[in-house]
């Protein structure tokens, strides 16, 4: 049965990648919804809420409200609670109930902003979609206010086909822009994808290395007047799905061109008795399932690291994407009864712990736990795999659980 999950988790849904992207900026997030979004959001899916919480909410929605409605007293409490918070911002975002209802949220918006004189909006969300889905939106969202004021002379020309990012790549862009620094903007950072780990800190590191400068993280690092200047910048870094609708709406307004990508590792084929991983999958297919960029971009630096061909190693892809981002042969799977006659065939399996169930015997399954699936459950086990030693303990791992599993 499809859309059914029988044995696997499910990813964050749009609602939370929303939160998730806007945790930090200083605004207010209104999930319209019965209570506990937040609460399942805050717990499982949101690893700074312990150190630093954020001005998260939900609505309340009651089962006379969404039968008869009560608009009212949504607006008379965000009013209150805005008054006593002072947010930049104010975002409501609907989920399954509010959607199916037709809650009209971009109505409330404008009688908030008139009522409070801070600047509110809505996301298109329902809950229904993946936490991609609503990363997008939000970092789109703030693409279109950094760019507001922006004319269209400002919007450049920018090359016509965005490129992979790797160290040719951006040695051009870097040269281009010679003597002074490349100055870059990190699209597509949230907790989600790249836990709490040091590798957001890894990927600045990497650039800066290389003649760039770093201007803004959106959304982990930065804050919203960071961003909102980061109109100015000369190349943006898509490092997840979820940055994609942002760097092309600053690529039309703003003439910024951009890569995608992530800079893991390029280690040399690590040398190994009679090129042991070809042997040991003995032709049958290798996966990594995971959101767009990271498993893309992780299935490259594996192959070179293992001496495996190119398209050895092919990316799954359970969550909302982009076919500008999907390389060949990769393949878009969401729901059990699609991913299981696959993952039957496999040699080796590369996901978050909670996908072993379904995964058979005969395959080499190497965890890499992912926010966004299992939560915090293995929050303390994800690598930091932007770093070459931790990289490189990860490829060691895949050896010795293909010898174990003698595949």
């Amino acid at each position: 049965m499809k859309q059914t999950a029988r044995i696997l988790s499910t990813y964050s849904a749009d609602t939370f990648g929303v939160c998730s992207a806007l945790y930090k900026l200083g605004g207010m997030v209104v999930i319209h919804d019965p209570s506990g979004c937040n609460s399942t959001y805050t717990t499982h899916d949101e690893p700074r809420w312990f150190s630093k919480p954020s001005q998260i909410f939900v609505s309340a929605l009651t089962e006379q409200d969404a039968i008869l409605g009560n608009d009212a007293k949504l607006i008379a409490d965000i009013e209150a609670a805005a008054k006593e918070l002072h947010p930049r911002f104010i975002c409501l975002i609907p989920s399954q109930i509010a959607h199916m209802i037709a809650t009209d949220c971009r109505a409330i918006c404008r009688i908030l902003e008139k009522k409070t004189g801070i600047p509110a909006f809505t996301l298109p969300t329902n809950s229904m979609h993946y936490y991609e889905r609503g990363i997008y939106f939000a970092l789109q969202k703030l693409a279109d206010l950094a760019c507001q004021s922006l004319s269209e002379s400002d919007a450049a020309p920018a090359p016509a086909a965005p490129d992979w990012l790797s160290e040719e790549s951006l040695a051009r862009c870097v040269q281009a822009k010679a003597p002074a620094p490349l100055c870059v903007n990190v699209l597509g950072a949230t907790p989600l994808d790249f836990a709490m780990n040091g590798s957001i800190a890894s990927i600045q590191r990497w650039l800066e290395a290389r003649g760039c400068r770093v201007t803004s993280c959106w959304a982990m690092d930065s804050d919203l007047d960071t961003i909102l200047a980061s109109h100015r910048a000369d190349l943006n870094l898509v490092v997840s799905y979820g940055g994609l609708g942002a760097a092309r709406v600053l690529r039309e307004h703003a003439g910024i061109p951009y890569l995608v990508g992530l800079p893991f590792p390029q280690l040399q084929p690590i040398d190994t008795p009679s090129n042991a991983p070809s042997n040991a999958l003995a032709g049958r297919p290798a996966y990594i399932i995971g959101e767009t960029v990271f498993a893309e971009s992780l299935a490259r630096a594996l192959e070179t690291a293992l001496g495996l061909p190119r398209a050895a190693i092919t990316a799954i892809v359970p969550m909302e994407t982009d076919s500008e981002l999907l390389q060949p042969g990769t393949l878009c799977l969401t729901d059990e009864c699609e991913l299981m006659p696959t993952l039957r065939k496999a040699g080796l399996i590369i996901a978050d712990p909670l996908y072993e169930p379904i995964c058979p015997p005969s395959a080499a399954f190497v965890p890499l736990p992912h926010i966004a699936f299992s939560g915090r459950l293995y929050e303390k086990n994800i690598p930091n795999l932007i770093e070459a030693a931790p990289f490189a303990a990860f490829v060691q791992k895949i050896l010795r659980t293909l010898r174990q599993n003698d595949v």
